[in-house]
């Protein structure tokens, strides 16, 4: 199995610098942000798209620092369906396929995205229980006149570029859990499109990761290694915890597209991103581990960090010394 990191926590450092962490953390690959939500500040895509000395001086770096290249990221809301995010959003995904074919890589990462209720919308509507029928509405409008023909295209795009699309499935998506990933494969008739299985969001949701990567099989493409703790707040705030703060323009934030932002995280959460082993010991990531493996020998499994109680180099210290251990029982 290749195990890494993905770059975005490492933003604050070229990504020569940034893949020399990596290297001390006596791990072995960079899943690089593309774009989507985030800026592409480790990878320069247009010259990457443009030029094949470019490529190369790029492939070098890693070459250079002993680190694999596994995966380019870019997620966000291509469906969106203000046109001002979702159209960019979109266009940076069809870049990164495009990217990543011409690099000779095959994962890339994104989220499903999120339509609007009906065409008149602005906003991305969540159904979370369609126990209405007008809830069934919004989602075949959602699915088959958005996600559908959207995802069809993107799918003869991945097959052209030799890329595999994976999703996360991730809250505020259309695909949030393994019946939804189905959902968008049978739907679309996909081949090139499947999962990045992260644990983090099936955990809070109440999945158990594990079985969901049995459950879908061959259809995982690409994992993360990300940790959630419940707490006891979730007693009685519940996991759709929803007292989050809008943030000030005076106060840093984080740009989600056109005009939307990221909100403060509620202070006595229900539940939080850590570093891995501070909500799942050790036995679980052997266990998760183990369960790609079956699915594929060379999967590629990066530490996406937001644990907010420790800094970029001491969460990922932490991280990655439970995911070798974990790595040492499945390698054995």
């Amino acid at each position: 199995m290749k195990l890494g990191v993905y770059t975005a926590i490492l933003h604050d450092r070229p990504l020569p610098q940034a893949l020399d962490v990596i290297k001390s953390l006596g791990l072995e690959a960079a899943e690089i942000n593309s774009g989507g939500f985030l800026p592409p500040v480790h990878i320069p895509i247009d010259d990457i798209l443009s030029s094949q000395s470019a490529r190369d001086d790029y492939l070098g770096i890693f070459a250079d620092k002993g680190i694999s290249l596994a995966g380019l990221n870019a997620n966000g809301n291509p469906l969106h369906p203000n046109p001002a995010i979702g159209k960019p959003q979109a266009d940076s995904l069809r870049r990164t396929i495009r990217a990543a074919g011409a690099l000779g890589q095959t994962r890339v990462v994104t989220m499903s995205g999120l339509p609007g209720g009906d065409p008149a919308s602005s906003v991305p509507n969540w159904i979370v229980n369609a126990w209405n029928s007008g809830a069934l509405d919004v989602l075949e409008y959602q699915w088959n006149e958005v996600a559908v023909p959207f995802w069809r295209e993107i799918d003869q795009l991945a097959a052209d570029n030799g890329v595999k699309v994976a999703i996360e499935m991730h809250p505020q998506n259309l695909v949030f859990s393994p019946p939804t990933m189905l959902e968008l494969i049978e739907r679309t008739g996909a081949e090139n499109i499947g999962a990045e299985m992260d644990p983090s969001h099936l955990f809070w949701q109440g999945m158990d990761p594990v079985a969901a990567v049995k459950h879908l099989g061959p259809v995982v493409f690409h994992a993360a290694a990300k940790d959630v703790r419940i707490n006891r707040n979730a007693n009685i705030y519940g996991v759709l915890d929803n007292r989050f703060r809008r943030l000030g323009v005076d106060e840093e934030r984080t740009s989600l597209g056109g005009h939307e932002y990221a909100n403060e995280w509620p202070k006595d959460s229900a539940w939080d991103f850590v570093a891995l082993g501070r909500g799942h010991d050790t036995a679980f990531w052997t266990d998760f581990l183990h369960a790609l493996h079956d699915v594929d020998p060379e999967m590629a499994v990066n530490i996406e960090h937001e644990d907010v109680s420790l800094g970029a180099i001491e969460g990922l210290e932490v991280a990655a010394g439970v995911l070798r251990e974990a790595a040492a029982s499945v390698r054995q």
